[in-house]
């Protein structure tokens, strides 16, 4: 509601003089023609670079959709979209803004009766729970949470010594760039530089090249400052007779573009004038022209829980290992023929969810941070605390902080590595979503805790299955790659079954993993004789599987269990794979082989 506990709950709380003679107000009582947007408006200019203004138009019509008026359907109500931890929210609110001596107390265009921004700013601290929550925010917050990509930023004096290559890929997967130089203090902001630079304000990247120079090789960077007008003047500007040393074709190819304040100029320059460089990368489906390069997106979800999966960082070997642990798959090198060294390019991004929200009730961000460990081997079991104990890091986040996002990028050889996102401190409840972001291809599996699963249902420190179904189905869920509908409860009796040692009709612990490490066995199978990618096996894939899984039966023995297991389109879902495999591995480990074989003949027709 417009009223205090809108604005805050410290700085800007009730009691605050800040927010006295706060009065909430609709633009039509501010102005006597408002607009939404005014005719003109250069409002893709906070994003438009690369990309341009059709495909900045496009990201921006998703945050601040169209049609929308003060004058068409007016109703005193906007809705905005956000993007929050994997999927686009929408956001709706009135029109009451809050205001101070007939002023918006907030942002506010420099026009004076377009509102866009304003109840974009609205909508965004609804969202965060009031409008004190979105201070200390970055801009890499506010590029992801308004575009969806993942964001990450360069000081540029450690830079690194690939970045002028880091940039031009960048702009080959249409990446948004900005760079800004610090200021000092509030006097400094927008002060102009002795060459025309503005301190404080937000440029776009918009090229980078490689030219030759009277017979050396000179890099260039495009800088464009979006008010236009104030250029640099230095080496390489518009005007530099630097120019007449290039090939003309060259030069006509890089100048003939020029917008209005859009300017060349040495990468060592930029480097030495601007302070820093923020990057951000946008997801595949944001991207619809297949002139850019897309990354390829993997998205995790996880929690820590005090007392089972909160095991903070490696200074704590006791409880690190309980931390949830992810192994991804880089199968494929980058396409790089000028980098010699070959490997897979990667970024990892960790967010912490909902922080900001929880401020008004004392807490805050989170310290947080995770590490990369080479793994080969057993897929399907969680590392032990001795794994860690004896393993270094082979990459780790570049500091544990109390950001809501921690950012890095990598390259490594192709292979599988496990990472383990945590809290600094063990025992600090969370919610996280881990993305990677990868040049080809990469694929992931969450390695689930056997302790999780089982103490995460039963209160008899037993499963039922009953309780089993729920937990397997739970897990399935998350699997995009198999189709299933879940486990029937009938092949959860027969597992329970076939695996009840002491004739509870329930699981105990032991049972449980002993299960646990047949299904994620079952589901690497499945997945790996599943070559069309369709997450379902046919029967002709059945028999291969079954090869696979150890399993040598005659052609009689394959019609049954075709007959016994698949759909009359000869479809075997995970289901009944399971529950075939299961029947299998206990038949063939009886020593009256043939008693059983033809006990599963028998159950052909049940």
């Amino acid at each position: 509601p417009a009223g205090p506990t809108a604005l805050g709950y410290r700085e800007l709380g009730p009691s605050s003089y800040k927010t006295q003679g706060v009065v909430w107000r609709r633009p039509t009582e501010l102005c006597s023609c408002p607009q939404f947007i005014a005719s003109g408006a250069t409002r893709t200019d906070i994003c438009q670079g690369a990309l341009g203004k059709a495909q900045a138009q496009k990201i921006l019509a998703r945050v601040v959709p169209k049609d929308q008026s003060f004058q068409d359907k007016y109703a005193g109500i906007f809705h905005f979209q956000f993007w929050q931890y994997g999927e686009w929210v929408d956001v709706v609110v009135d029109d009451r803004l809050p205001t101070k001596n007939g002023e918006l107390l907030f942002v506010h265009s420099a026009e004076g009766s377009e509102f866009w921004s304003a109840l974009l700013e609205k909508a965004y601290a609804k969202l965060n729970g009031s409008y004190e929550s979105l201070s200390g925010g970055t801009t890499t917050e506010g590029f992801e949470d308004f575009t969806g990509g993942i964001a990450e930023w360069y000081e540029l004096q450690k830079a690194p010594p690939n970045l002028f290559r880091i940039i031009q890929k960048a702009l080959q997967k249409g990446s948004l760039l900005g760079c800004s130089i610090d200021i000092t203090s509030a006097a400094e902001t927008e002060a102009v530089t002795s060459q025309k630079l503005v301190k404080g304000h937000a440029y776009s990247v918009t090229g980078a090249e490689e030219v030759n120079f009277r017979g050396t090789m000179q890099k260039l960077i495009r800088i464009r400052n979006p008010w236009g007008e104030v250029e640099w003047t230095g080496k390489w500007n518009d005007n530099c007779p630097n120019w007449s040393g290039i090939d003309p074709e060259v030069r006509e190819r890089l100048t003939r573009r020029h917008e209005d304040g859009e300017f060349w100029m040495a990468f060592n320059d930029f480097l030495r004038h601007y302070s820093r460089l923020e990057i951000c990368n946008l997801t595949p489906d944001t991207l619809a022209s297949d002139r850019y390069k897309k990354w390829s997106l993997l998205k995790l979800d996880g929690n820590w829980r005090r007392g089972s999966t909160a095991g903070g960082c490696r200074n704590y070997p006791n409880t690190f290992w309980t931390n949830p642990q992810y192994l991804i798959k880089l199968e494929e090198e980058d396409e790089d023929p000028d980098d010699p060294e070959g490997g897979c390019t990667f970024l990892i991004g960790l967010i912490q969810k909902h922080r900001r929200k929880q401020r008004k009730m004392g807490e805050d961000m989170h310290t947080i941070g995770f590490a990369i460990y080479e793994f080969s081997g057993q897929t399907n079991i969680h590392l032990s605390k001795n794994f860690f104990l004896t393993n270094k890091a082979r990459e780790k986040s570049n500091t544990f902080i109390n950001l809501r996002e921690v950012l890095n990028r990598f390259k490594l050889p192709a292979g599988e590595y496990i990472i383990v996102p945590s809290t600094f401190e063990p025992n600090k409840n969370g919610d996280f979503c881990l993305r990677v972001f990868s040049e080809k291809n990469a694929d992931s599996t969450y390695v689930l805790t056997v302790k999780n699963l089982f103490f995460s249902f039963p209160q008899d420190a037993e499963i039922s299955a009953f309780e089993l179904r729920n937990i397997l189905n739970k897990i399935m869920a998350k699997r995009q790659d198999i189709k299933s509908d879940g486990f029937s409860i009938e092949t959860c009796k027969i597992m329970v079954d076939l695996l009840d040692n002491d004739g509870s009709g329930k699981l105990g612990l032991k049972e449980f993993h002993t299960l646990w490490t047949k299904i994620q066995k079952y589901q690497k199978i499945y997945r790996e004789i599943d070559v069309d990618r369709s997450g379902t096996m046919n029967s002709y894939e059945m028999r291969r599987a079954l090869e696979t899984a150890g399993f040598k039966l005659n052609c009689r023995l394959h019609q049954i269990i075709v007959a016994r297991f698949a759909d009359e389109d000869l479809i075997i879902d995970f289901d009944n794979f399971v529950r075939c495999l299961i029947r299998l591995e206990t038949l063939f480990s009886d020593s009256h082989i043939h008693l059983c074989l033809s006990s599963l003949c028998y159950h052909r027709n049940v």
